[in-house]
């Protein structure tokens, strides 16, 4: 089906305004601080444990059926795309957090269903910040997305934009926490 850029705005207005009480927080990360060591990349000169954080969301919208989970540094030096670190579909509706650590390789610490994407290092689990040396701090958008399908149709080996596209016309609501990171 075609779209039109109208059409594609229309899709994407309601969610925001159903977004209403629906909220993301962190234990691991406050709002506009900086992010611990401990969730930082540990290759690329990073010097982390690449560990990812927990994450918590409250009550999501009437309709949503699954959660998407995105990491993105959208101050990334890639000529406008940023930078995914971190992508998760199919997170079942009764899930409300994603415990520390459950972005480990492989996939283990994620509630059952749940489907890791592909990433912008190459690998389908958590790649914390790892901004180049001497940028001013680098903004690490984690955004929820509560969403009107079960699962996230996608084909096999599908880009993180392509991914963010098809969660984007499913999404019911949706929050962000940012967290910052420079070396």
């Amino acid at each position: 089906m075609t779209r039109n850029l109208l059409d594609f705005h229309i899709l994407l207005a309601p969610a925001e305004a159903a977004g209403g009480g629906f909220s993301l927080s962190s234990p691991d990360i406050a709002e506009g601080a900086t992010i611990d060591r401990k969730f930082v990349f540990d290759d690329f000169g990073g010097t982390g444990d690449n560990v990812s954080p927990q994450l918590n969301w409250s009550e999501p919208p009437a309709g949503t059926k699954s959660f998407a989970l995105f990491c993105h540094d959208p101050d990334a030096p890639t000529g406008g795309a940023g930078f995914w670190h971190w992508l998760v579909v199919d997170i079942p509706a009764s899930a409300r957090a994603l415990a520390q650590g459950a972005g480990a390789a492989g996939g283990a610490g994620l509630p059952a269903g749940a489907k890791p994407i592909r990433n912008d290092y190459g690998f389908s689990h958590w790649g914390g910040p790892c901004p180049p040396v001497g940028d001013p701090p680098h903004r690490y958008v984690f955004t929820v997305y509560a969403l009107s399908v079960e699962k996230v149709e996608a084909p096999e080996g599908a880009t993180a934009s392509l991914v963010g596209f098809i969660v984007n016309q499913n999404v019911l609501a949706k929050a962000s926490l940012t967290g910052l990171y420079g070396r």
